[in-house]
């Protein structure tokens, strides 16, 4: 079983930090919370530990990873060109549930699935995973379930489902908002939605009145 964490008590919080940090740079997973639900982390630039988390997950990869960042100026650095309205939109909603998918940079040395050159990024509004996530740079993070089955919204949940995969597991208590994050594709010419979550449609238009569904 993997080693866990309660995020609650600073010490413990800190010691799981380290180990998470390590386990990553080894190339072994972690269970960690997130703003929506609870998710399973690989180092996004090991393609080997990539596969790993999407062997654990029974899943595909015709569903690229997703890449959560610590900061929004991390951002600039992963893809080719970001348009204004998709800085808009990060400036309005991050921290928080959007992801944006955008060209990714074409020298990045990384395999998240079949993405035919995209990204799909998020800056969580969690400082369990922010403060991981400035310690490692870019993870590549999927909600801590097995294909087909309900998210995790608890870290025993995410046990359950996948913790014979992984190599630590940061509690940090119970999610309140078990929705998925609002999914926005901004490689085309109009801002579209591709899944509808944490932040609906009309608010997103309140910033990009133009953007479809």
């Amino acid at each position: 079983m993997p080693e866990l964490f309660d995020c609650s008590d600073p010490a413990a919080r800190a010691a799981g930090l380290d180990a998470a940090a390590a386990a990553l740079g080894r190339g072994e997973l972690v269970l960690l919370p997130t703003d929506t639900v609870y998710g399973v982390a690989a180092d996004a630039f090991t393609p080997a530990a990539v596969t790993g988390l999407l062997a654990a997950k029974n899943r595909g990869r015709a569903m690229p990873v997703p890449v959560l960042i610590g900061e929004a100026s991390t951002l600039a650095g992963l893809v080719v060109n970001l348009p204004p309205v998709a800085n808009e939109l990060a400036s309005a909603f991050w921290p928080g549930g959007l992801t944006l998918v955008l060209e990714h940079a074409p020298s990045l040395a990384w395999d998240l699935g079949d993405a035919e050159g995209t990204v799909a990024v998020r800056l969580p509004d969690d400082d369990v995973a922010r403060d991981l996530l400035r310690r490692t740079g870019p993870l590549a993070v999927s909600s801590a379930n097995r294909s087909g089955r309900p998210a995790a919204a608890t870290a025993q949940d995410a046990v359950e489902q996948l913790g014979t995969h992984a190599a630590v597991v940061l509690d940090g208590g119970p999610r309140a908002g078990s929705a998925a994050s609002t999914i926005v594709d901004c490689t085309g010419p109009v801002l579209r939605v591709l899944r509808v979550g944490a932040i609906p449609v009309d608010r997103l238009r309140d910033v990009v009145p133009d953007i479809t569904d």
